[in-house]
């Protein structure tokens, strides 16, 4: 895909998929926002992008557990004065939290996996929907989960906290249904090799996961006519990592 002078924010940035979607989406030629609260690794990241020749990234470090709406709005009012606008936002940082049954989940854990899946999530949309809207083709791409479309027990806080972003890509689509160019669409992605795959299923064989590279072009077709047509639905990948035919 050709992405030159498209913008794209990506949160989670600095590592699994979110770090493959960005590393593509430069290698296309967009200009990457890096978000993640990891400095280092958003710097590593960003010195291989333009060491092969990809347009500078921008760094985010943000910790989303503890960002305020003001912290939100004030990486969008850098965004508007140095950009304009955005072509894209992917909505991929995730906490898992703890596996365990709802009687004895803990309580001080399941409003920290809400702040980062849901309600950062929120505070950021808010805010960065301008940006968004002021580009021929914005698009909102929320990373979503198989345990968040079917309710499984022990997801607790997880499962729960990926019903609920379903939820306000789904609402944000209706709204904006008037709004031209404009797009939110769900991505389930097939078991994949990331950090928090490895935390929810430790025993598993990750020979057989799907490496993060392999889905990242399935995020990049939907910031394109791809993504237009499918707003407001659920996109499973198939296990390779394809967008569904």
């Amino acid at each position: 895909m050709d992405l030159a002078g498209q913008t794209l924010l990506v949160t989670g940035a600095s590592r699994g998929i979110g770090e493959a979607v960005a590393r593509a989406a430069a290698a296309a030629g967009a200009i990457v926002v890096l978000m993640a609260r990891d400095v280092g690794a958003l710097q590593r990241i960003a010195d291989d992008i333009e060491a092969a020749g990809g347009p500078p990234p921008v760094l985010a470090p943000v910790n989303l557990e503890a960002a305020t709406l003001a912290d939100h709005q004030a990486v969008a009012e850098l965004l508007a004065e140095r950009f304009g606008r955005l072509d894209g936002v992917l909505f991929n940082a995730a906490a898992l939290g703890e596996l365990a049954p709802l009687a004895s989940y803990d309580p001080q854990l399941w409003p920290r996996v809400f702040q980062v899946n849901v309600h950062s999530v929120f505070m950021m949309v808010q805010s960065l929907l301008p940006l968004v809207f002021a580009a021929p083709r914005g698009t909102l791409l929320f990373t979503l989960a198989a345990e968040g479309l079917d309710a499984k027990p022990h997801w607790g806080a997880y499962g729960a906290s990926k019903a609920a972003l379903r939820a306000l890509m789904e609402m944000l689509a209706q709204e904006h249904t008037n709004q031209a160019g404009f797009s939110a669409v769900g991505v389930v992605p097939p078991p994949t090799r990331t950090r928090l795959r490895f935390g929810a299923y430790p025993g598993e064989d990750r020979a057989r996961l799907t490496e993060p590279a392999q889905v990242a072009p399935a995020f990049l077709e939907l910031l394109g006519p791809r993504g237009l047509a499918a707003r407001g639905q659920v996109l499973r990948l198939t296990a390779d990592g394809r967008l569904p035919s």
